[in-house]
């Protein structure tokens, strides 16, 4: 076991069903004569034909922000949300930046608020403790249940210059206040519920199987392990209403442990950055073809994908032309930490080339 660094976590939550009524308050308590307005990131699927389809409490100085989810954040959009967050507020600071939505939208929120103190671009804080000045005040309210992007320190952006997905890791990073409303989840489709869902399974049992440990982390890594089998594999449907306070729950939990992923993500990372894939979908058909370094794990999630009904069509890699297969395999060895945790120092001969591309054509 290793020894815990110092470590911050959200200061504040407030967790049931119609916490988002709270919201208002929160917002109002952060507004003073020097800083009216407030700035509010909202996925676009509560997009509706006279606004959000959730009753935000704005304001006339306050700018509402759609976020299109359908692409993951990247290191030029922040650039862009930023710059116009800067526009509208001119010399103020928003009182507060609340982001409203899935991981792609709780983390965009962080990454701006993080550029409205620092000066630069999104790509100079992709790193570790690169951040420098407190963020805007942040309220996170996720809209549905698994990234861990509500508690954790880092907002991940993918660079397609670098070819690298990597995250503004940092304790400025944290929210300072978040609302974890199960409500707000009950129309996640379905499968995209189980896709975002394990992501909580998958980078707590990394964790658990890495060797950048402490006892701390494991015991939140067990916990959310734990809930994630009674959501997908207890009794009854995974969309019931205890077991969707559950996966906010377990993805709460999970996202305090998260740091230390393993052989998983990196890979997840590449089908993201090369091919687009979400996150929890490129999640799945990385342990999908891992069951020789997690067999575990691996089975333990093909029983949850059955269980569920969950489709995974194969063959998303096997007619990939050699570029492509070759700027996937770039974009996962890139990422040292994690696969050093899962594999030892030698991950690069462990994890070589030739097994690599081969791991990717068997997706």
């Amino acid at each position: 076991m290793t020894v815990t660094r110092n470590t911050k976590n959200v200061p504040y939550y407030q967790l049931g069903f119609g916490a988002f009524a709270s919201l208002e308050g929160m917002v109002d308590a952060r507004r003073s004569p020097e800083s009216p307005g407030a700035l509010f990131y909202v996925d676009h699927f509560f997009r509706g034909d006279g606004g959000c389809t959730l009753p935000l409490p704005v304001r006339g100085d306050d700018l509402v922000v759609f976020v299109n989810t359908e692409r993951e954040p990247t290191v030029e959009n922040i650039d862009l949300l930023s710059g116009e967050a800067e526009v509208f507020f001119g010399e103020r600071l928003p009182c507060c930046v609340t982001g409203i939505g899935g991981g792609s939208v709780l983390d965009t929120a962080k990454a701006v608020a993080n550029l409205l103190t620092n000066p630069g671009r999104a790509e100079d804080y992709q790193g570790w403790e690169l951040v420098r000045h407190p963020a805007v005040y942040k309220i996170g309210v996720p809209t549905i249940a698994g990234t861990g992007a509500e508690c954790s320190r880092t907002c991940v952006l993918t660079n397609h210059k670098r070819g690298l997905k990597l995250g503004m890791n940092s304790d400025f990073t944290v929210y300072d206040q978040i609302l974890l409303d199960p409500e707000l989840t009950r129309s996640v489709p379905r499968d995209q519920f189980f896709f975002t869902g394990v992501d909580t399974f998958m980078h707590c049992f990394e964790s658990l199987r890495g060797s950048y440990r402490n006892v701390i982390v494991d015991r939140l890594s067990e916990t959310a392990v734990d809930l994630c089998r009674e959501v997908f594999l207890g009794r009854g449907d995974m969309q019931s209403d205890d077991k969707l306070e559950k996966m906010m729950v377990a993805s709460y939990i999970g996202g305090m442990a998260a740091g230390n992923t393993g052989a998983v993500h990196p890979i997840s990372a590449a089908l993201s950055t090369v091919l687009h894939l979400p996150h929890g979908k490129a999640n799945c058909y990385a342990l999908s073809v891992l069951g020789d370094i997690y067999p575990e794990e691996h089975a333990l999630f093909m029983e949850m994908k059955a269980e569920n009904g969950i489709d995974l069509p194969p063959g998303i890699c096997r007619y990939l032309p050699d570029e492509r297969c070759e700027a996937l395999y770039r974009a996962s060895i890139i990422h040292e930490k994690p696969l050093t945790n899962a594999l030892g120092p030698d991950y690069k001969t462990i994890l070589n080339r030739d097994r690599l591309i081969a791991l990717f054509r068997a997706m």
